[in-house]
């Protein structure tokens, strides 16, 4: 990884979207700092458009859509995607899987739910787990004291017991059944969004993030960061990414937005 700052002018300049994860790389201790929404409207102004990809629920998603300078969100890790049309008052939904074939799966994951908690002490249900559609989070220092990796490692097995797909986030274990990630979704939201593979955009699509979850955007967009609390991480972690920031969280966020900023204005390129 090399740092931020080394980013080249060129490349930064070039960048039309900004994917982002959320938690612990656009917010900072569980909370989204100002400068950092500031951050997202900077962006949106420049003609820089943002997608969050992210762990977190449909019932958080479908706000993000709505009131965050956005240009869609995918969410649960790629269960689905929203992306909300401000002139026309609509959204737009799109789910890897059926109704029917998610509610076949919970009651899969809810015997999962219950053999965690049985068998992990200290882990818990996630607290935003009302309003999600697709996938089961169990927290493991969100809301409870925070698990050894020992124990982390444990639900990541009883998951993958059951058949399930696991990814460890910065907060939370997410379980859910189905061939998706938060990449087979970018590529998803890409095509029927911007109306391209996003094999065609990787020269001006930048990804941020900073946990295993994150790994495979990292793996496929060159340009690729890290926030700072990503070294912390680094031992569950196959593809690295490219750049690394030199601040945690939001901060890092802030400063990933003020290099592409700063380069546009260097560069003279002006917004798509």
């Amino acid at each position: 990884m090399q740092a931020l700052a080394a980013m080249p002018l060129n490349v930064a300049a070039a960048v039309r979207v900004v994917l982002t994860d959320i938690d612990d790389t656009l917010t900072t201790e569980g909370r989204l700092p100002a400068d950092a929404y500031a951050a997202l409207e900077r962006l949106e102004q420049a003609g820089i458009q943002v997608v969050p990809i992210t762990g977190r629920p449909a019932g958080w998603c479908d706000h993000i859509a709505r009131m965050w300078p956005v240009r869609a969100v995918v969410g649960e890790n790629g269960a689905f995607y929203y992306a909300y049309d401000r002139q026309a008052r609509r959204m737009t939904t799109h789910y890897w899987t059926d109704a029917a074939s998610r509610q076949e799966s919970r009651k899969r994951l809810d015997a999962i739910r219950d053999r965690v908690l049985a068998e992990v002490p200290g882990s818990a249900v996630a607290s935003d787990q009302d309003y999600r559609v697709a996938d089961l989070a169990i927290d493991f220092c969100e809301d409870v004291p925070a698990l050894p990796d020992a124990a982390i490692s444990r639900i990541v097995q009883i998951f993958q017991d059951a058949g399930a797909q696991a990814k460890v986030s910065s907060i939370h274990v997410n379980g859910w059944f189905g061939d998706y990630d938060k990449l087979t979704m970018t590529r998803t939201m890409f095509q029927r969004e911007f109306g391209m593979d996003v094999a065609g955009a990787l020269d001006s699509t930048l990804f941020i993030g900073d946990s295993p979850n994150d790994e495979p955007m990292f793996a496929y967009f060159p340009i690729s960061v890290g926030v700072a609390n990503i070294q912390a991480q680094l031992h569950r972690l196959t593809h690295r990414p490219a750049f690394v920031a030199a601040f945690h969280g939001g901060g890092g966020f802030v400063e990933m937005a003020d290099r592409l900023l700063a380069a546009r204005q260097s560069s003279q390129v002006q917004p798509a």
